[in-house]
């Protein structure tokens, strides 16, 4: 088993249809961009502890991390986890532009978090990959802290104002943070800009090529005068009106104190955390604030099917997972189902969510029939962290966790059965064999989605032997009693391969029939799963 954090938990040219159910994104890429924070101070005299993490979904995937400290080259396993420790040579300092950022490139795709630790100063994040930046950010608003937002001073650490940091990518970049007076920088490949908030005037990002956007403090007061880094990665803009739930664990003990910012086009507020309204809606960006703690709240557009936590060492490790009440039944850690989880309603919605506590391991927590949001707790007594957890896959499956989903196309030229076995193979696919009744039902609910109203029926990967007349998968998997169980298979010299209807209401009942038949094909492409 794999550590991790606490988690709370188409159409294609050529062929005729396509379903892989995929909508949400996940956070996985080939090249990423990200920064070490300063944190508390940069000349405060304790050593930090900088760790990333590089998880790996395929075999044989090489992966680079280049910085201006080290550069590293490694070929990493499928379920292999890298970390790479830095120390604060490798930190933001007080420079409004520097070259300091860390680039991860991979031959395939990856997953990257990452830790800033300075004694009890720790923060975590999620990075998300080049690939799915943005161009545009709406700035949350700062949220009030008592010593640090009230009497802001430059020269005092904890009240310092509150950042902005923006890493560039891979181009010149124009980027303009606009705000009452606009300000605008000019940024080359792989720069890092850091811009203080003085006011909490409405703020947006702009950017002529994909970037990066940190939101915090280096050392916010957290509880009995202690300060320590407070941050968060700023998602992209959205204009789609969203909702979020809120896991009422990380208000736990600090109710009064909790809030949730939010950013739209043209406004921002921060919204008083109520334990009874648990669901927040906008067109924007919603996070959630809590002494020491800055968490993006994941949209439930970006709900998933897998996730993954590397567990940190000398904390209290938590996963807390958030799913529709009617779907407790389907959440796994590793190869088990969920054991005794305690489910506790959001009030107003249709959602609950439940913390689990994680020893020293990497875990991996995936749904079989539905999707949910999982995040990462971690902390102590004296500080608590968290962040939403790495999506490894967005398509649900009864198997495990698909890193790459299984595709099923249903192919648009009704030919023999035999043509369309070649028709699937010239597709890099095959013509579809059935598993078991589990995957029966999830290949039936993708064809629904993916034909079209006039296709009937189509071809699937069962005939009979021209030897002995006995049934089987191209697949050479078996056949058993229950595949054949409702099916009017008849005598195999009546035909000898067999076609299924494409009707709910006929139970997708097979037949057989003569091979020379035309028919269309469903193709099919298994899935890779993320090791357990």
């Amino acid at each position: 088993m794999i550590p991790v954090h606490l988690l709370l938990l188409v159409v294609s040219a050529g062929l005729k249809t396509e379903s892989t159910s995929v909508s949400s994104e996940d956070s996985t890429g080939q090249m990423y961009i990200t920064v070490f924070v300063e944190n508390i101070a940069s000349f405060h005299p304790i050593s930090s502890k900088n760790k990333l993490y590089v998880i790996c979904l395929f075999d044989n995937t090489t992966v680079e991390i280049t910085s201006p400290v080290k550069q590293i080259s490694e070929t990493l396993s499928a379920g292999e986890v890298k970390m790479i420790e830095y120390d604060a040579s490798l930190e933001l300092k007080r420079s409004e532009i520097s070259n300091i950022a860390l680039m991860v490139k991979s031959t395939q795709r990856i997953a990257v978090h990452m830790v800033s630790a300075k004694n009890t100063s720790v923060q975590s994040a999620l990075v998300r990959p080049n690939d799915k930046l943005g161009t545009k950010y709406y700035v949350p608003p700062v949220p009030p802290i008592k010593r640090t937002t009230n009497s802001v001073s430059a020269n005092v650490t904890e009240r310092q104002p509150f950042r902005l940091i923006i890493l560039n990518t891979d181009q010149k970049n124009e980027v303009t943070v606009e705000a009452q007076t606009a300000q605008t920088v000019f940024l080359n490949p792989h720069e890092v800009a850091q811009i203080f908030i003085t006011d909490n005037t409405y703020r947006t990002v702009t950017a002529n090529h994909p970037i990066t956007v940190i939101f915090g403090h280096t050392c916010a007061i957290r509880h009995n005068c202690t300060c320590g880094l407070l941050y968060t990665m700023v998602p992209p803009a959205n204009d789609d009106m969203l909702k979020f739930y809120i896991p009422t664990v990380f208000a736990e003990g600090a109710e009064t104190e909790t809030s949730v910012l939010l950013s739209s086009r043209g406004s921002s507020k921060i919204q008083t955390f109520n334990p009874n309204s648990l669901l927040v809606e906008i067109a924007g960006t919603a996070i959630l604030f809590r002494p020491g703690l800055l968490l993006s709240l994941i949209p439930e557009t970006d709900f998933a099917a897998c996730y993954v936590i590397n567990t940190l060492t000398d904390v209290n490790n938590l996963a807390v997972i958030l799913v529709h009440k009617d779907h407790t039944g389907g959440v796994h850690i590793g190869n088990s189902p969920l054991v005794n989880p305690e489910w506790k309603s959001l009030p107003g919605t249709d959602y609950v969510s439940s913390k689990v506590k994680l020893s020293s391991n990497k875990y991996v927590i995936w749904h079989s029939f539905a999707k949910m949001a999982v995040y990462f707790q971690g902390g102590k007594e004296d500080y608590l962290i968290g962040n939403p957890a790495p999506v490894l896959g967005t398509s649900p499956d009864f198997r495990g966790c698909a890193v790459s989903p299984e595709s099923v196309k249903i192919g648009d030229v009704a030919n023999s059965w035999q043509e369309s076995v070649q028709y699937c193979k010239n597709q890099g696919m095959e013509l579809v064999s059935f598993l078991d009744a589990n995957h029966q039902s999830q290949i039936y609910d993708k064809i629904e989605q993916a034909k079209e109203a006039s296709l009937l029926e189509v071809w699937i990967g069962m005939r009979s032997s021209s030897r002995n007349l006995s049934w089987y998968w191209l697949n050479k998997h078996p056949v058993n009693e229950t595949d054949l169980a409702g099916h009017k298979l008849g005598d195999p010299e009546e035909g000898q391969c067999v076609i299924m209807s494409t009707e709910r209401e006929k139970d997708f009942s097979w037949s057989n029939r003569e091979c020379c038949e035309k028919a269309c094909p469903v193709c099919y492409r298994p899935p890779t799963f993320f090791p357990i």
